[in-house]
């Protein structure tokens, strides 16, 4: 293991010291990355709208929930190879790791060129489906087949910074997207401003940015001697190949039904006219500024939780589920509350049309104020599966969080279309999918830690001295510890 690793190690000991500083430096990478990302989209859809309007503004908002559903399965992988290579980091079988990183990058590949023949294929007829409003149609296929054209470089970005996370590293990938960030932005100014290129400009824009990202990714990793890609050393293999589905594909799998809602969502969206799509996408920028926190708490609750239950340290468990939920409620709901009063500031950022502006305010009224309540199942399903239990959280979010919402689609919101009763569904089905995770956890936490005590033979007793039902006032006190 090289001195790099071992120092980003030792710097990062998850079980000892102190637990809130470790784990913000952990977290915060984690979210900055995955906001500046979204700044991507949210540059294309406010340079879009000064410069074009609010047509070429809805056929690019048009487009999220789609490009999700079909990538989502392939992203999915990226989760495998990080487990993958940590796994053999932690067996100490470094010499493997060489070719799993290129087995890793062919699998990026490969998902890529699919990617790119299945978008420009399908990107009309899908969008047709999804009653993309007809004067926005040509101009979201437009934008939609020439977005997929950067789609290999955009899974070997996304392969190549799961596989730096396997060691430590969520800086490099903050930092590529930071300086292609700029670019991005740039790009869409010079491309829609200066040679009014609409749509296909902004397009263009992200695809050049997504060929910088993938460069960026792979220099980093060619000078990180343990992943470095040697031509002697790293081959293709088929047993790494394997294990990468074995634990990639359920978690792309859950992203594509995940998505499969969304689309239904959007769709409904689509069926109140362009300004409704275009004020709807305009609000759902600062959803995702508030979720990526809760997201980010949530892998860390998966690393930190699973280190320290496998150490035996239950009380150091207890803790960190306590501290990362209080960061998350606390993070996410701050910000929601800060975007929801300053609602139409921040969204006149995007648009001046005023009908597209009180559906967003609808939007951020009805979602983003409860947009905290998706840590209780977040951070709940990441101490599930810190403790082995992946399949239960997988499960009660495909139901809570997808099935419900399709039903609500058809059943209530069919009755009285209001586009506030389409917005309410996501609170609500936050609310219950939080419920059951944390009673999930909390039972099984009980159970898990009283048979590890046991099986150790050291006669404690760590069952959990809170309500199996619920977050008590007292777990939120002591986890600001």
């Amino acid at each position: 293991m090289s001195d790099t690793i071992k120092n980003k190690t030792k710097q990062m000991d998850m079980l000892h010291g102190p637990m809130m500083k470790n784990i913000l430096l952990f977290a915060l990478p984690l979210a900055a990355s995955g906001i500046l990302q979204q700044l991507f989209t949210s540059a294309d859809m406010a340079v879009i709208f000064w410069f074009e309007g609010i047509v070429a503004q809805s056929a690019v908002n048009s487009n999220g929930a789609l490009v999700n559903l079909l990538i989502n399965l392939f992203t999915g992988m990226a989760v495998g190879a990080t487990v993958v290579i940590a796994e053999y980091i932690g067996r100490k079988h470094t010499d493997d790791i060489h070719s799993i990183v290129f087995t890793s990058m062919i699998i990026a590949v490969v998902s890529g060129v699919v990617l790119l023949g299945v978008g420009i294929g399908v990107a009309e007829p899908l969008l047709k489906v999804m009653d993309t409003p007809s004067e926005a149609l040509p101009l979201a296929t437009q934008y939609l087949r020439i977005y997929f054209v950067g789609m290999p470089f955009l899974m070997v970005f996304d392969f190549g910074a799961a596989i730096l996370r396997s060691v430590g590293d969520t800086k490099r990938a903050l930092i590529t997207l930071l300086i292609t960030g700029v670019l991005n932005v740039g790009l869409n100014f010079l491309f829609v401003a200066a040679c009014d290129m609409s749509v296909a400009g902004v397009a263009l824009a992200t695809v050049i940015s997504n060929i910088v990202c993938a460069v960026l990714v792979i220099v980093f990793i060619m000078k990180n001697d343990m992943l470095r890609m040697r031509r002697k050393q790293s081959k293709f293999r088929l047993e790494y190949l394997k294990r990468i589905f074995t634990i990639g594909i359920p978690a792309g799998l859950q992203g594509v039904v995940f998505s499969i809602a969304n689309v239904c969502i959007q769709t409904a969206v689509n069926g109140f006219g362009e300004q409704a799509v275009a004020g709807s996408g305009d609000a759902i920028n600062f959803e995702y500024y508030a979720y990526y926190f809760v997201s980010a708490f949530a892998q860390a609750t998966v690393t930190f939780f699973g280190q320290n239950f496998a150490a035996g340290e239950y009380e150091r468990c207890k803790r960190i589920f306590k501290l990362n939920m209080l960061a998350a409620l606390v993070v996410s709901g701050v910000l929601s509350f800060i975007f929801t009063i300053g609602g139409r500031l921040f969204i006149r950022i995007y648009t001046n049309d005023e009908v597209a502006i009180r559906f967003a305010l609808i939007r951020m009224w009805s979602v983003l104020t409860g947009c905290a309540l998706s840590a209780l199942y977040e951070i709940a399903g990441g101490a599930l599966r810190g403790m082995g239990h992946s399949l239960l959280p997988a499960v009660l979010t495909v139901l809570g969080s997808c099935i419900l919402r399709i039903i609500w689609i058809y059943t209530v919101f069919a009755a009285n279309k209001q586009f506030w009763l389409l917005m309410i569904i996501y609170p609500i089905s936050w609310a219950i999918t939080g419920a059951a995770m944390l009673v999930s956890y909390f039972v099984i936490s009980r159970k898990a830690f009283k048979k590890a005590a046991e099986d150790s033979g050291d006669g404690r007793d760590p069952d959990c001295s809170v309500p199996a039902v619920s977050v008590a006032a007292s777990e939120t006190a002591s986890a600001a510890e």
